[in-house]
């Protein structure tokens, strides 16, 4: 009976709030397409904006409009006369031209909207208020009312398309300009204005020399009101289950001022909710690009990390431990400074079983039953200090390190009807250290030097260990001739087997350029690079055996 009501609901809400498109072109009175009008649907019933649109560069727009609903369309466009037409809707998509003619003499000016979208240069800025609908609650929110911006799958914010590099608050860098820390925790109350940084170089004095086009940026401006000032919240619950006690607590503050700031976010829960995942800790690289990548060579050292097996989402059990801090300091217009840390620990508990039956008895292949459990563990934390020295426009360098150390281990047991028990054991503590040092020297306005130079020091410590049952008395067990071939004792109750392996990395990046620029389209750049490595690989695989000693089989 649940189910019928549900389902006649959901069509009565279909019927009232269906959609219809309204898609038109802005043109001028010489029939140039208009490109960053803005289209204004203003619900005549409720008096609200019920769309808002954007004219690409063709001068077309589209807006939701709701059905058997009259509308007031206001376009805008820098020296044109507003236009105002009072629409209906029906059940059908629309299509509509419209003109604006240059405005000669202004009059009187009446405001009725603060401008929901602006445009200055290469900077496009977004009036939160004009997009929010009372039920937002986190920056994630905020940025899906937007047009022209979504969040993909993997949590990356894009614009028209194009991915955000970097994510700041109040011009500061928010955890190094990660995004998904952003909009997963800042509160959507704080949040005034939404700043699209188009062709964004971190390096101002490389601007012009460098291709932007790809790069977008945000800078989330904060309610004003406070020069100093707190925001934030915090999350708590607690329940039961069939198993266990479940808990949450995740608590996220927020302090700016205009010298400094401060952020926490903590989450502590077993209810599956993940704020980061092990994934997101690794690919958090502090924003550290090795140099020699622009002029086409690199060194990849590679990664001996675990990959783990288990896709969080479909875990049996999950506990998640994480907090983070972040700060930024300005002593003076010349210096700023700032840095993070990140600790991040879980635990990923998985089942899986399965039954294989062979069709064609005459295979000769037995059925097979399995059952694998998984346990998972992963402790990370990274340390990044950054300092940037800009004392006047011709002279900036900058200073990175990133400190990161792990403690990951993943424990399998697999059953086989066929082959019988099998446990694996994995583990890797590594750490690394990473420094950047860059340095940017303006000697006029045709010739600019640029030094940046990274050193990684790394060490990795694999250990792996897999146990397989034996029968000492039957020299027929599946894996008995393969152990033979490998040198192995088959006298023992189990084949023990271990691996250890070391990986020391050293790695000196760095490269000088010099830039002479020609014109305002063309210049010259030359660039003397060197790669500096050095990577030391020890490996052994042994046998443990029933004594407790060790058998090197090679």
């Amino acid at each position: 009976m649940k189910k019928i009501l549900c389902i006649a609901l959901l069509f009565v809400a279909g019927l009232s709030y269906g959609q219809i498109r309204l898609e038109g072109v802005v043109k001028d009175s010489l029939g140039t397409p208009l490109e960053l009008a803005n289209v204004i649907a203003i619900n005549q019933e409720t008096k609200g904006m019920e769309s808002y649109g954007i004219t690409n560069e063709q001068g077309t727009f589209r807006l939701e409009l709701g059905q058997n609903g009259t509308f007031e369309i206001q376009i805008s466009y820098v020296g044109m006369t507003t236009y105002k037409e009072v629409l209906t809707t029906g059940e059908s998509n629309l299509e509509k031209t419209y003109t604006l003619v240059s405005e000669n003499a202004l009059d009187e000016v009446e405001l009725v909207y603060t401008m929901p979208v602006s445009m200055k240069g290469d900077t496009l800025v977004y009036d939160a208020d004009s997009f929010n609908t009372g039920t937002e609650r986190k920056l994630e929110d905020v940025l899906e009312n937007l047009p022209g911006v979504e969040i993909n799958e993997d949590g990356q914010i894009e614009v028209e398309g194009k991915v955000v590099n970097k994510l700041m608050v109040n011009g500061k860098d928010f955890f190094d300009g990660d995004t998904k820390l952003a909009t997963k925790n800042i509160p959507s109350k704080a949040v005034d204005k939404i700043q699209v940084l188009r062709n964004y170089s971190e390096v101002g004095q490389l601007s012009s020399v460098t291709n932007n086009s790809d790069n977008v940026a945000l800078n989330i401006k904060l309610r004003e009101g406070k020069e100093n000032f707190w925001f934030g919240d915090v999350t708590a619950g607690a329940g039961t289950s069939p198993d266990n006690a479940l808990y949450i607590l995740q608590p996220k503050l927020f302090y700016y001022s205009p010298k400094y700031s401060l952020n926490f976010i903590g989450d502590l829960n077993n209810t599956g909710e993940v704020a980061l995942t092990r994934r997101d800790i690794r690919n958090f690289g502090g924003g550290f690009r090795a140099p020699s990548r622009d002029s086409g060579t690199s060194i990849n050292l590679g990664d001996n990390g675990l990959d783990f097996l288990t896709n969080e989402a479909n875990a049996l059990e999950i506990e998640n431990k994480l907090a983070t801090g972040n700060f930024s300091y300005s002593p003076s217009q010349a210096l700023d400074l700032s840095g993070f840390l990140i600790y991040n620990s879980s635990r990923v508990v998985s089942k899986e079983t399965s039954f294989i039956r062979y069709t064609d008895p005459s295979l000769g292949i037995p059925d097979e039953a399995t059952e694998q459990s998984s346990t998972e563990r992963s402790n990370q934390a990274l340390l990044k200090l950054s300092a940037k020295f800009q004392p006047n426009f011709s002279n900036q360098m900058d200073y990175d390190i990133l400190a990161r150390v792990s403690d990951d281990r993943q424990n399998q047991d697999a059953f086989s009807s066929v082959i019988g028990t099998t446990t694996q054991f994995d583990e890797v503590t590594p750490y690394s250290i990473n420094q950047n040092l860059n340095y940017y020297y303006t000697l006029n306005e045709d010739h600019i030097f640029a030094f940046e130079a990274q050193h990684l020091l790394r060490n990795e410590d694999p250990f792996y260990n897999a146990v397989l049952g034996n029968d000492p008395d039957d020299g027929s067990d599946a894996f008995d001739n393969t152990a033979r071939e490998l040198g192995l004792d088959t006298t023992q109750t189990a084949y023990d087997l271990g691996q250890d392996r070391r990986i020391k990395s050293n790695q000196l990046d760095a490269k000088l350029d010099y830039y002479n620029i020609l014109n305002s389209k063309s210049n010259l750049n030359l660039t003397l690079g060197v790669i500096l490595s050095r990577q030391q690989f020890d490996s052994r695989i042994f046998q443990f055996l029933d004594d407790g000693s060790e058998f090197d089989p090679t």
